[in-house]
């Protein structure tokens, strides 16, 4: 008991670590991390600042798709949070958001410390094209991915499990409910955020010591 408590996150410790345009920049593959992915407006920023806490750790913008690099914030010396670029909704050149595409796929597949994917739908819009793509990526890479459909504030509680349940549904007649789990999230009054805080303590928990750099 004693090991579990003095091993467990405390997520408001998080601080900024670097920005990489592309996988190749990324820190180096010690630890673990877990990854949020989701398009530009679904509330990525906000959700990563609900749940450390800190409403200037992820940059907010009123200007969806602005940050386009992959950021990342230290939780300990070898547990990572990333924001991924946001996707499908920024203004951009379709060049840009190929661009977006390939580093998304190339992370997502060549990543050897990514532990899980916290994939945001806003609850009003879920399962967009973007979410279906990620989803199948995910699927086919057999990593752990958990919904967050995000801005449960907007419904009353009946229409927001009326689509939680239409959601798990879906993702059921697609075949993409392989390692899926899901859950109604809001940053504005914080619904859902010790489940998501849940997942995260066991994606990131330290049980593979061969990650560790040589002392």
């Amino acid at each position: 008991m004693s090991t579990e408590i003095s091993t467990r996150i405390i997520f408001n410790k998080a601080s900024f670590s670097l920005s990489a345009p592309s996988i190749r920049e990324c820190p180096p593959e010690i630890g673990s991390e877990v990854a949020f992915a989701g398009r530009s407006n679904a509330g990525k920023s906000s959700a990563i600042n609900a749940l450390t806490n800190n409403h200037k750790l992820a940059r907010t913008s009123k200007t969806p798709g602005r940050t386009q690099l992959i950021n990342f914030f230290n939780l300990t010396e070898t547990q990572r949070l990333v924001d991924l670029p946001g996707y499908g909704y920024a203004k951009v050149s379709r060049t840009m958001k190929e661009k977006w595409q390939r580093d998304l796929s190339e992370y997502l597949y060549k990543r050897q410390t990514l532990k899980g994917l916290i994939l945001l739908m806003d609850i009003r819009h879920p399962l967009q094209e973007f979410d279906t793509t990620v989803l199948t990526w995910a699927v086919k890479r057999l990593m752990p991915i958990h919904i967050l459909l995000t801005k449960a504030d907007k419904l009353n509680k009946g229409p927001a499990k009326t689509v939680l349940f239409a959601v798990t549904k879906s993702l059921k007649e697609m075949r993409l409910d392989q390692n899926v789990s899901l859950q109604l999230f809001s940053a504005l009054n914080n619904t859902g955020l010790d489940e998501l805080k849940a997942k995260l303590q066991d994606w990131l928990r330290e049980e593979d010591f061969d990650t560790m750099p040589p002392l």
